[in-house]
């Protein structure tokens, strides 16, 4: 790969759309260039695009480029952002680069086509606070292109498949399903926590993240030829996990579990796949990188709507049997009972559960894996999978009360964000933290 590359981003998805052109762009629609208010609709599965009275004739898919892509931008209106998160809100949101409109499950969605490393400055200040070490930001802007760059890699390959990619297996006894980016065709990635946060350039004006991606043009992390798949999340809770145990059953050399510390705790044993070490672990404090409460630091990882979520490295959520089973059966879209137990059948080494037994009067069933299980126990998301089960006051066998105590925030895959931010404060150089999260890959220039 000699030169940058452009990516194609979708930003939102909905039956109709309100943007504003600031600059003249062109389109196919139109001898005239376009400006101002815009809006757009669907009907009858084609694209109906007007401005002020006029409407243009309907078409499959919109592109207005840019006359100057320097100074030439669009503002959309209420995207959504921390889509089913517990953040969920809506945002104006303003782009450089091309806009597209396509048809995509008979709603419009939109694309912003732009530069990898224009994409990249929104990425990091979208994902991390301007008051971040620049090291730490410098380490972002790597594991965001790599696999940015990765994804697309992936996206190639995948069109060239006759044999889609299975990311379920569903049997009368179990369900195990996860999620990845295989599940988008018609464009790169998309702009939310499912991919990577991409709000716009507003945030980018008053951030170091353009310093960051500068300093860092065209570097990525390498396996021998292969762009590594450089994932993250917010706090491992103190062991990353594997990609196997998350993801399809691929093992990545460079995405492999150790203790996010410079030496392993005395007293534990830190391979979390038994019920005994696990409860150990998460009951208790040990040292790591990501244990702190320095409101300094998690303020450099955790935007304002983040901020509401106060415990990262241990939690607790409590359920009465009345909130479990509602949830549970709104959630699974199963009757299971009254819930007897909730059984952990399989952990990965960082004590995330990859599979979990739910246990009805009705019902029973085995869940996987851990972003399908952290879904199924919360109205939005639970914290992460790694997590013990404690029941209290049973009536005729059924506890009426479950305790879920927990460790991390995400999937604890790659770098831990807080953890990194942590380093970063200690005086770590980015490609120190590069190589502590993502053991054994090599850091390239490839553009």
């Amino acid at each position: 790969m000699n030169s940058e590359p452009k990516v194609e981003v979708a930003i939102l998805s909905d039956n109709s759309i309100e943007c504003i052109l600031y600059g003249d762009y062109l389109t196919d629609l139109s001898e005239k260039l376009l400006n101002g208010k815009i809006t757009a609709r669907i009907e009858n599965d084609k694209i109906v695009l007007s401005q002020n009275d006029k409407e243009f004739k309907p078409v499959d898919e919109i592109v207005l480029e840019p006359t100057e892509d320097k100074s030439d931008t669009f503002l959309l209106k209420n995207v959504t952002i921390g889509l089913k998160f517990h953040w969920e809100q809506k945002q104006n949101q303003r782009f450089t680069g091309t806009l597209k409109i396509i048809v995509e499950d008979k709603k419009l969605t939109v694309i912003n086509i732009v530069f990898v490393e224009e994409y990249l400055k929104s990425v990091i200040s979208s994902e991390m606070s301007a008051t971040s070490s620049i090291e730490l930001l410098k380490a972002h802007a790597v594991i965001s292109r790599s696999w940015l760059l990765a994804q697309m890699e992936k996206r190639k390959s995948l069109k060239t498949q006759t044999t889609l990619q299975k990311s379920e297996f569903i049997t009368e006894d179990e369900i195990i399903r996860w999620y990845d980016r295989e599940d988008h065709k018609l464009y790169d990635v998309c702009a939310d926590d499912h991919c990577q946060r991409y709000q716009g350039i507003t945030k980018v004006q008053a951030h170091n993240a353009e310093q960051a991606v500068e300093e860092t043009n065209g570097i990525v992390l390498m396996d021998e030829d292969d762009i590594c798949d450089t994932r993250y999340s917010k706090a491992c809770g103190g062991i990353t996990e594997t990609f196997e145990n998350v993801w399809e059953n691929i093992s990545h050399p460079y995405l492999q579990t150790f203790v996010d510390y410079k030496y392993e705790p005395d007293g534990y044993n830190t391979d979390l796949v038994n019920e005994k070490d696990a409860m150990k672990w998460i009951k208790n404090y040990p040292s790591a990188f990501c244990n702190t409460t320095d409101e300094k630091i998690l303020s450099q990882v955790l935007n304002n709507y983040d901020r509401i979520t106060k415990d990262f490295y241990r939690w607790k959520v409590e359920y009465t049997q009345d909130e479990l089973a509602k949830l549970i059966k709104e959630k699974s879209e199963i009757d299971f009972g009254n819930i007897i137990d909730l059984v952990p059948i399989e952990r990965g080494h960082s004590g995330r559960l990859i599979k979990l037994k739910v246990v009805g009067t009705k019902k029973t069933l085995t869940i996987g894996k851990e972003l399908e299980i952290r879904k199924l126990l919360s109205s939005s998301h639970l914290y992460s999978s790694a997590f013990i089960i404690e029941k209290e006051n049973f009536v005729d066998n059924i506890p009426q009360k479950f305790i879920l105590t927990g460790a991390g925030w995400g999937h604890g895959v790659g770098l831990c964000q807080i953890g990194a931010a942590v380093m970063g404060e200690k005086g770590y150089r980015f490609d120190e933290i590069l190589l502590h999260y993502f053991r054994g890959a090599q850091i390239k220039e490839i553009y």
